[in-house]
């Protein structure tokens, strides 16, 4: 008679240590293969932010090319809209548009530019002289004489050119006109086939999950877009009121101080100290006066745009408080630098509002406020203490 299981000499059924190794042995692998999965993440994510760093130039001018490509869609569907032209042809036009506006820029600031960094140069001593009169720092630049050390400095600035500045300074002019040429190239690239590499990666997706595809891609890119015309569209303003304060008051590298605050005012949260310390620092060498004056123009835009310009203009695609923009854009500049800085706030923005999306939250286009200058106006009411 076949033997059965628990008939064992001592009763114990002979299988069951087999069934208990087996039983340790699975969760036992699921934890490896999980260990695994974890590690092999987190060097996927570490190659990734070594190449990021290793190309922080390239990746810097690629997202930037990206970012502007965002801001100009709405002007470009505007342009094929009213000249009822293809993508190709609002490209040219768009393209054409902004070459003469940054060629007239360029044409009408650079020469005065070159001046005042030329005037700017041959004041330093005298600027540097008038800090005498300062309280506390004053005695101590006096008796180190400061001015005549400045002056020896620009004395021999001429024969500080050699061979070797001139190569650097051509490399690092080299260098700028191939960040640009790149920024071009991509902004170019993206505003002309943008919507075919969208196309191409709809119909890698299963037929069922395209619809819910294309309205996620319609949040993201409504997020994305309207953040980055908004950021550039306040940039400029910044950049143009740090021009006109400056040419007021007579401050030297106006032109150049007004073009790095519309740069660095696309940095969140901290681009509008980076380009208003600058603007303030250049206004202080003309003496205490003008670097009073424009300490106070640049504080009180500053709390203007903070809460009214820019809640307006941007707050209407990326809803999320100050502190969570701060740390979004600290996260991103450590992570990869500039590009990170410029991308995380309204990815993070994206990202909340597909959640919000997704569980039926989203507020409607309807439920929001009806015009820029109506809101606008609420907010001032708000900042002066009104209702």
């Amino acid at each position: 008679m076949a033997e059965r299981p628990g008939d064992g000499e001592d009763g114990s059924d002979p299988s069951a240590p087999v069934r208990e190794r087996t039983h340790v042995a699975a969760p036992l692998r699921r934890d490896l293969v999980a260990a695994g999965v974890v590690a092999a993440g987190v060097l996927v994510a570490l190659a990734v932010l070594a190449i990021a760093r290793a190309a922080s130039a390239a990746l810097t001018a690629l997202g930037v090319g990206v970012l502007f490509a965002l801001a100009l869609d709405p002007v470009l569907r505007a342009t094929q809209r009213r000249f009822r032209c293809s993508r190709s042809t609002g490209t040219l036009v768009v393209g054409s548009a902004l070459a003469v506006v940054l060629f007239g820029v360029v044409a009408v600031l650079g020469p005065q530019a070159a001046e005042q960094a030329q005037e700017f140069s041959d004041e330093i001593p005298e600027t540097v002289e008038s800090f005498y009169d300062w309280p506390v720092v004053g005695d101590r630049l006096r008796d180190a004489d400061a001015a005549g050390s400045a002056a020896a400095y620009v004395d021999d600035l001429p024969n500080r050119v050699d061979a070797d500045a001139i190569g650097a300074a051509a490399d690092r002019l080299l260098s700028g006109l191939g960040t640009a040429l790149l920024v071009l190239v991509t902004a170019v690239a993206v505003m002309l086939d943008g919507e075919a590499l969208v196309a191409r990666v709809r119909r890698t997706l299963p037929e069922e999950r395209r619809e819910r595809a294309d309205e996620v891609g319609r949040i993201v890119y409504r997020s994305l877009a309207r953040y980055f015309a908004g950021s550039v569209s306040v940039a400029i303003l910044n950049g143009f009121v740090i021009l006109t304060v400056g040419l007021l008051l007579g401050i030297p590298l106006a032109p150049l101080a007004g073009i790095w605050a519309a740069i660095t005012n696309l940095i969140p949260q901290i681009g509008g100290l980076l380009g208003g310390s600058f603007f303030v620092l250049l206004a202080v060498t003309e003496g205490a006066v003008p670097g009073a004056i424009a300490l106070v123009v640049f504080l009180g835009y500053q709390q203007f745009e903070n809460n009214v310009i820019q809640p307006t203009v941007i707050g209407r695609a990326v809803d999320l408080t100050p502190p969570t923009t701060m740390l979004a854009a600290l996260v991103g500049g450590a992570a990869i630098g500039v590009p990170g800085a410029l991308v995380a706030t309204p990815l993070v923005g994206a990202i909340k509002s597909v959640w919000l999306d997704a569980r039926g939250e989203a507020p409607d286009e309807e439920d929001r406020p009806g015009s820029l200058a109506a809101t606008a106006l609420s907010r001032v009411r708000r900042l002066l203490g009104g209702r």
